[in-house]
């Protein structure tokens, strides 16, 4: 499924989505822990940010600027509306290019929508956007292969590399893995924070 495609189906529950996660505690301790590793700098990366919320929220807090990234153009506008002081764009994280190095970059539950092909080149892009002592901290399916499932009457594409090309690949472009998480086993889901180092 090209991304832009699935842009147009989030699109379709963008304010549901909004509405069921602006007070969310989903992920919040996960990314809390991640934050905790995060040593100094002002610039964060969120990609597939959604609506905004609760990561955006916990980022500012901690003093960083935001730049949100999504392939739903209605997310995108929520989250200006949410968020006014920070910058969102609507684009799609395979095809966007930026000069731009970020200190914290998340992408949670976000590039596992991504074509199968497009796991490594996207995952190796977001290891170049991070700076030296920044931290990464990002969800993945525990599994090999793409999937699809039904979800609010639409169909929604999945995609993995697994555990071991995952934490293989963050090593290759020089991170160090700081902490890695099936976080809500008996499901595939997976989290890891990684580290540049200085």
């Amino acid at each position: 499924m090209q991304p832009s495609k699935l842009g147009e189906k989030y699109d379709k529950i963008a304010q549901w989505w909004h509405d069921r996660h602006e007070q969310s505690s989903y992920g919040v301790s996960q990314f809390e822990r991640a934050i905790e590793y995060a040593s100094g700098g002002t610039k964060a990366l969120d990609v597939g940010c959604g609506a905004g919320g609760r990561f955006i929220r916990i980022l500012q807090d901690h003093g960083f600027s935001v730049t949100g990234l999504d392939v739903s153009e209605e997310m995108v506008k929520l989250a200006r509306r949410n968020h006014p002081e920070h910058t969102f764009v609507h684009q799609d994280i395979c095809a966007w290019e930026t000069e731009e190095t970020f200190d914290f970059i998340v992408a949670w539950d976000s590039i596992f929508h991504l074509p199968l092909a497009m796991q490594k080149p996207v995952l190796s892009k977001l290891c170049r956007l991070l700076k030296k002592g920044g931290v990464l901290i990002y969800t993945f399916g525990n599994a090999e292969g793409e999937h699809t499932d039904q979800w609010h009457k639409d169909t929604f594409y999945y995609s993995s590399i697994g555990i071991n090309e995952n934490m293989r690949l963050l090593m290759d472009n020089g991170l160090s893995i700081l902490h890695l998480e099936l976080d809500q086993y008996p499901e595939k889901h997976v989290y890891t924070i990684a580290s540049k180092p200085l």
